[in-house]
């Protein structure tokens, strides 16, 4: 029951304008309607204003717009929840609550900020610390910064930089860290780039992902002797591409012995709040600070990410920006205590339970797949999965799987690489837009590659992931390892297959996710490079519009928008009955033919112009020929009608026709006598494909029988021969008054068997019919 009518309202205002943002059910005729209605046109502000229903239904216009394909958005919307729009009413309230008086709006504040410090330490097992809230995620860590030189430079307050330049700040940062961490960090501060120390992770032993600690401790002691100061360390408790956690107790007694800061983030803090940690993860609550973003994790839109800290003195605190002394700064925190109570602490743990079961309901599945490597730190309780697709050994050398096996961590060539992670980004894309609800997106990790990466708490709360989603996850994934495999295994036979046709070249283009890319080449008779590219552009493109005319499975394309090569032919993945020889003898054929039609054109045009200029000249010729005949006086125009009254003129018409067959002109003399036009030479025929063999019914193009045809035909002929057989050896009727005798020829059973048809040239000489005979011998033509 709420007392002040002020609240009351507002929290009805903002569910009813949550429910119209949410409803996208619009008619289509609304939508075209609106498309370009004139207030959706920039104009001048209303004098008269416009009521709030009126501002909403713009806003929701401009939230979905006209693209009816981008459903993501509308899809977080949809589960933003009741949780959600408790977050969004604490926006609503800190408008409201910030206009009440100075001592209102500081006891309110005080308690809304103790209240949701106390609940954060105490479901993150973070005992006796403060909460910094804030929008960035990493502005927490840039205020732990200052804390830091506000506490190692006593004087910095007073002297600023000239302390820092007398003995430089040295800030650690592993390389697993987030992209540009470091150089943000100094922009901020105004230090030097210098000052920013990458430390490499483990190369030998452990983790791949995991801070080298053996080489940190040598890094600090270089640059203690060197005179520089060691400020703080930024550790990982969860990678932001892999979810690996460091070594955390190593990593806090180092900096206890260098007496330095210690500052952990990452997805796996999240399971803190879990009743069962891993010791990796326990250790990160004796650092001294962390930082938190409980929007993602728990699905709360709009709520400020939280940094906790250990720090006694609120001096320092205050002078580093961790604390402010107005009241209204101290309402970000007000979205995250009404989330956190509606949601309790049973909804908390639940929520990110529920996100750790589904990590570890795809990791058992994916154990069970082969083809399939997994990058898991943590078997046990690791909140990301990270896996990839690799074919350890070919199936063509099955003899080195030893050799070989050293190499599955380091491929043998650059190129192998480059392969695998444009099959595993094409891999990462397929699943996401299959089961856009699992939240799977590709990632790049400095040692494995390209990688498809599945962080539920990152995702699940907003998208709603759910057990099944990650079945189907599963289901779709087993659909591709076939597809993977099967053009991994003849990418090498299409690309020696291409380089040995005549007319075909093979492009090599690594990023290319597919069975490979070839171009035609076009035969160059001593023209100009740029009637060459131009008849090779044409050629090119005629043929990829030539083989996606073809009943196939296969996928014909230009290539990539951006990157791709020029004039070629890129073929995309492919099934394991692929034929690769009837695949590139089609593209080398279809080439050919488009060739010679293109120069057979050409020629005849060539033909055409210079039948044209030949006819001319007969034309003209013609003419003086008939000026002799009829003399001077029949051109005169009076006089000429007058004589040819008098004395008529006869003369056979003389004609040409222009044989395109041949290529000449010839006399229509023929055609005026016969009184029909010749039929002339026949024309050569077009030149086409000689691939086309025969096929099973419903089998497509490009594709191998499951088994063999010619065992197939051989198997049907000689069935069918044998019914033929078994029908002559019927008696034949008899007429009245004859005797039925003994059947001509008596086999045993074993020889009347399918297909073994012993005494044949009996059968073929007496019993066999004429079809039976042709079928033997379609049968060994074939």
């Amino acid at each position: 029951k709420m007392v002040d009518s002020t609240l009351a309202e507002m929290g009805k205002n903002l569910n009813e304008a949550m429910k119209m943002l949410e409803d996208n059910q619009r008619k289509v005729e609304e939508e075209s309607e609106k498309k370009y209605a004139r207030k959706d046109i920039p104009g001048p502000l209303q004098g008269s204003g416009q009521d709030m229903v009126s501002i909403l239904q713009l806003v929701q216009n401009l939230m979905h717009g006209e693209e009816e394909e981008e459903t993501s958005q509308a899809y977080r919307l949809q589960n933003v929840g009741e949780q959600g729009h408790m977050a969004l009413l604490g926006h609503s309230l800190a408008a409201y609550i910030s206009v009440l008086d100075g001592e209102r709006l500081r006891k309110l504040t005080t308690r809304i900020l103790s209240d949701t410090t106390l609940w954060l330490c105490r479901l993150f097992r973070y005992e006796n610390g403060s909460a910094y809230y804030h929008e960035d995620d990493r502005e927490g860590l840039l205020k732990i910064c200052r804390l830091v030189i506000h506490t190692r430079y006593e004087d910095y307050t007073v002297e600023g930089f000239n302390v820092l330049y007398t003995k430089q700040p040295v800030i650690y940062i592993s390389s697993a860290a987030r992209t540009g961490l470091g150089q943000a960090l100094c922009n901020q501060l105004g230090l030097p780039l210098s000052c920013m120390c990458r430390v490499p992770c483990n190369t030998m032993f452990g983790s791949q992902h995991q801070m080298d600690v053996a080489l940190l401790d040598r890094l600090i002691k270089d640059d203690v002797e060197s005179g520089k100061l060691p400020l703080l360390l930024v550790a990982n408790a969860g990678t932001p591409g892999a979810g690996h956690t460091d070594k955390l107790g190593r990593l806090k007694e180092l900096c206890e012995q260098y007496n330095m800061w210690l500052h952990v983030e990452g997805v796996n803090l999240a399971t803190l709040a879990l009743g069962y940690v891993s010791s990796s993860v326990l250790a990160a609550t004796k650092c001294d600070s962390m930082t938190l973003t409980l929007g993602s994790w728990l699905g709360l839109p709009a709520v400020p990410a939280v940094t906790l800290y250990r720090q006694e003195d609120p001096s320092l605190s205050l002078a580093a920006g961790l604390m402010s002394s107005q009241p209204v700064e101290k309402l970000r925190a007000l979205p995250l205590w009404l989330s956190l109570q509606y949601l309790g602490h049973d909804g908390i743990v639940e929520r990110i339970k529920h996100a750790s079961q589904l990590s570890q309901r795809l990791l058992e599945n994916l154990k069970n797949l082969d083809f399939i490597k997994t990058s898991v730190e943590d078997e046990l309780s690791s909140p990301v999965v990270v896996f990839k697709f690799f074919q350890e050994y070919s199936n063509r050398d099955q003899t080195s799987h030893a050799a070989q096996a050293s190499t599955i961590q380091h491929p043998r060539t650059g190129n192998e690489r480059h392969v695998y992670d444009t099959f595993n980004q094409w891999l990462g894309e397929q699943l996401a837009q299959l089961v856009p609800a699992s939240g799977v997106d590709v990632v790049e990790l400095e040692d494995e590659g390209t990688c498809v990466r599945f962080s539920p708490l990152m995702t699940s709360a907003v998208l709603g992931t759910e057990i099944q989603d990650v079945d189907q996850l599963v289901d779709c994934l087993k659909m591709k390892i076939p597809i993977l495999t099967s053009t991994l295994q003849l990418k090498e036979e299409f690309e020696q297959e291409v380089r040995r046709t005549v007319g075909l070249l093979y492009i090599e283009d690594l990023s290319w996710p597919g069975l490979g890319v070839v171009r035609y080449n076009y035969h160059s008779d001593g023209k100009n490079n740029d009637k060459q590219q131009k008849e090779l552009e044409k050629i090119n493109s005629e043929l990829l519009k030539k083989l996606n005319e073809l009943e196939s499975d296969l996928t014909f394309s230009l290539g990539p928008e951006f990157g791709g090569q020029k004039n070629c032919v890129y073929i995309g993945m492919v099934t394991e009955d692929l034929d690769v020889l009837e695949l590139v003898g089609t593209i080398a054929a279809t080439g050919r033919e488009i060739e010679e039609n293109s120069r057979l054109l050409e020629n005849m045009t060539e033909v055409v112009r210079k039948g044209i200029q030949e006819a001319q000249l007969h034309l003209q010729k013609a003419n003086e020929e008939r000026l002799l005949e009829e003399g001077l006086l029949r051109q005169i125009p009076v006089v000429g009608s007058v004589l040819n009254w008098f004395s008529p003129f006869q003369a056979s018409p003389k004609g040409r026709t222009f044989n395109l067959t041949a290529g000449s002109l010839e006399s229509t003399e023929s055609t005026y006598v016969l009184k029909a036009q010749g039929t002339g030479t026949t024309p050569p025929p077009t030149p086409t494909s000689s691939l086309a063999k025969q096929r099973l019914p419903g089998q497509k193009i490009f594709k191998r029988s499951v088994r063999s045809s010619d065992a197939f035909s051989e198997t049907s002929s000689v069935s069918h021969c044998d019914e033929l057989e078994k029908m002559d050896q019927r008696p034949p009727a008899l007429s009245p008054g004859q005797e039925q005798g003994p059947l001509a020829t008596e086999k045993p059973e074993e020889q009347q068997e399918v297909g073994q048809a012993t005494d044949t040239e009996d059968i073929q000489s007496d019993k066999l019919p004429n079809d039976c005979t042709k079928a033997e011998e379609q049968e060994s033509q074939r």
